[in-house]
């Protein structure tokens, strides 16, 4: 039988990025999710929910190996290898706030909260309906910049827009707002600049539809 490398890639990186890596790895397989092989979340593989682990470490003159493989037969998984993936870097947490009111953020693989609701909930289904929303609506959201009264920049699909606005700080900042006025989203931070407050919404256009979701502690 032929051998076919589907993706490969090798640079340095630090080993804070490893670990982030790593995590991102350990996330989907913990959650049973297509696990994501590359930075892009473009080559995605879906192992069985036992494969074969091996691990080696292995010298070479003066240099070390430290090598992690997992194999199984083609066809356990239930996707197996998808080239074409839309594997998300973030996974949304449902939580229950101080106050005993349920809450939701998304929160990025690098331990970055890109997204939370601007509101608490009696009940956790609520919340979760929340999630769902923005599930839904994020991505075909029209962009508009409220300071300069502009029309939507991006096309829409949705029945939510995102808006850009400068807050009292003087710092730019994003919401997403729902057709019936409701503030489903916002980013939680303010930015420098307009482009890294696009830079934050588009990550919660790219990474919310994909993202699992999960009960934490708070």
């Amino acid at each position: 039988m032929s051998e076919e490398t589907v993706h490969e890639s090798e640079r340095s990186r630090s080993r804070q990025a490893i670990a982030t890596y790593f995590r991102r790895i350990a996330n989907a397989l913990g959650r049973g999710d297509p696990v994501p092989v590359d930075d892009a979340g473009t080559v995605a593989v879906d192992p069985p929910a036992e494969p074969d682990l091996e691990v080696e470490v292995e010298r070479e003159g003066d240099a070390v190996s430290f090598d992690v493989a997992m194999e199984w037969p083609e066809g356990d998984g239930d996707g197996d290898v998808d080239t074409d993936a839309a594997a998300s870097k973030a996974t949304f947490e449902a939580y229950a706030d101080a106050a005993d009111e349920w809450r939701w953020r998304l929160v990025h693989d690098n331990g970055n909260v890109i997204a939370d609701g601007s509101q608490g909930y009696a009940d956790k289904r609520d919340a979760r309906n929340g999630i769902d929303s923005v599930k839904r609506n994020a991505p075909g959201a029209h962009v508009v910049d409220l300071k300069q009264d502009e029309t939507p920049s991006e096309a829409g699909g949705s029945d939510a827009t995102f808006e850009l606005f400068e807050g009292s700080d003087g710092r730019r900042r994003w919401r997403l707002v729902h057709d019936n006025g409701n503030i489903i989203a916002d980013g939680g931070q303010g930015y420098a600049s307009k482009r890294n407050a696009l830079v934050g919404l588009r990550s919660v256009k790219t990474n919310a539809p994909g993202a699992a979701v999960e009960d934490t502690d708070g």
